[in-house]
């Protein structure tokens, strides 16, 4: 869990710095238009790479600081979902497609992982 949590940090903070330094070097990479606004991706950068700190901060005692996971988890979940509703409406490209493969898709499973252990650990039930 520590290591997960060590490993999210780190790429969320790399990532999110090389959105906000160069914001447009996405774009141009999977060839999509550069936006028309870059200080909106710009904040996305600035959001992930704060979710990063708090992956550094809960690598601590994830099972002490599992919230800090599950709001994690949670935008693992509805980003993607963000993106299918943008995409079938036509507002968002499939090359946007790349960002949820390493952004979310690969943190699922840990993720729900350490949410689990926390569940078990705390035994806590769902009908309470």
């Amino acid at each position: 869990m520590k290591l997960t949590l060590k490993l999210a940090a780190i790429y969320n903070i790399l990532w999110g710095a090389w959105v906000v330094i160069f914001p447009n070097h996405f774009f141009q990479l999977v060839g999509m238009e550069l936006p028309t606004q870059p200080m909106i991706w710009q904040g996305m950068g600035m959001v992930i790479g704060v979710y990063g700190i708090g992956y550094w901060w809960a690598s601590f005692n994830p099972l002490r600081h599992w919230p800090i996971v599950a709001v994690g988890f949670l935008g693992k979940i509805f980003g993607p979902l963000g993106f299918v509703f943008n995409y079938y409406e036509g507002k968002v490209p499939f090359e946007f497609f790349y960002t949820l493969i390493t952004n979310d898709f690969i943190w699922w499973i840990p993720f729900f992982l350490i949410l689990k252990k926390v569940h078990q650990d705390y035994n806590w039930k769902l009908t309470d």
